[in-house]
């Protein structure tokens, strides 16, 4: 199986392309490029052909490390910014941006979260929540078939929402009934409903695009390195490689940075064959 990580372990870190060179050589094979997550950032200022030309710059630069673009994460804005019809709006143009940078990319799966149009704490207005991110999502979705891209939404920590645990995420997909609507698993979100990721596989079914793989306490989203929390990951790995997933193992965590870089270096392979030994 292949295995990604963040674009922030090492494309951030070192830069493109030190970063890609760096990665390719620590054996990792795909990027989960999460520069499109902040609509702050210089991508979303630039107008639309230096907006191509950036992000295509950058697939040629990660192509040529023998590495290619594995999914890409969408807009996030946190505390959450969904509450008006005019915060709904902006975000879906920068959803829709962000589809077109995936498809620059190189990428295929447009990883993003649902929409929440009455916060983190909404399980009495679950109707009308449901309503809003199906108009939302239909919208982005015919966006994003223009472009070949699939719209993977991912499963949520927030326990009193009610598109966020992985049955409510994979209800409503297949509700939706669109072909390029698929999930995202996301483990360390699924370990704070009390789940476990290998379970989930099998929950998800064929409707599984890509993954985010982190671990933690089944409390706190920490975001840690595999076997730190209480994942079972042997159980999880067995599950992945006896299912019909085929895409990539993404890591969304990173290793730590130390002033030493020969710190930083050791615990970067170290993470990277921690993966290793889990799918041989």
């Amino acid at each position: 199986m292949q295995i990604g990580i963040v674009s922030s372990a090492y494309l951030r870190r070192y830069g493109v392309k030190d970063g890609a060179k760096k990665m390719k050589a620590h054996g990792y094979d795909a990027v989960d490029f999460q520069d499109l997550v902040n609509t702050e950032t210089e991508f979303f200022n630039l107008n639309e052909k230096d907006f191509e030309k950036v992000l295509k710059e950058q697939r040629n630069i990660i192509e040529s490390e023998g590495l290619i673009v594995s999914q890409a994460h969408g807009p996030w804005r946190f505390p959450v910014q969904d509450y008006t019809f005019a915060d709904r709006e902006e975000r879906f143009e920068s959803m829709k941006k962000g589809v077109r940078g995936t498809a620059y990319l190189g990428s295929k799966n447009f990883v993003i979260h649902p929409i929440m149009p009455f916060g983190l704490d909404c399980l009495d207005k679950a109707k009308e929540n449901r309503e809003i991110n199906a108009e939302f999502f239909y919208k982005l979705c015919r966006h994003a078939e223009d472009f070949g891209v699939d719209v993977c939404l991912e499963n949520m920590p927030f326990l009193h929402l009610p598109i966020s645990s992985v049955e409510s995420v994979v209800d409503f997909v297949k509700e939706m009934g669109l072909s390029n609507f698929k999930v995202c698993l996301d483990t360390g979100h699924d370990l704070i409903w009390g789940n476990q990721p290998a379970k989930s596989v099998g929950v998800i079914g064929d409707l599984l695009a890509c993954i985010h793989a982190h671990d933690n306490d089944g409390v706190h989203d920490y975001h840690q390195n595999p076997k730190t929390g209480v994942c079972d990951w042997v159980a999880f790995s067995k599950t992945l490689k006896e299912s019909a997933y085929r895409g990539v193992f993404s890591l969304e965590t990173t290793a730590k940075e130390f002033e030493d870089q020969s710190e930083t270096e050791f615990d970067e392979l170290k993470l990277i064959q921690t993966v290793r030994d889990l799918f041989g």
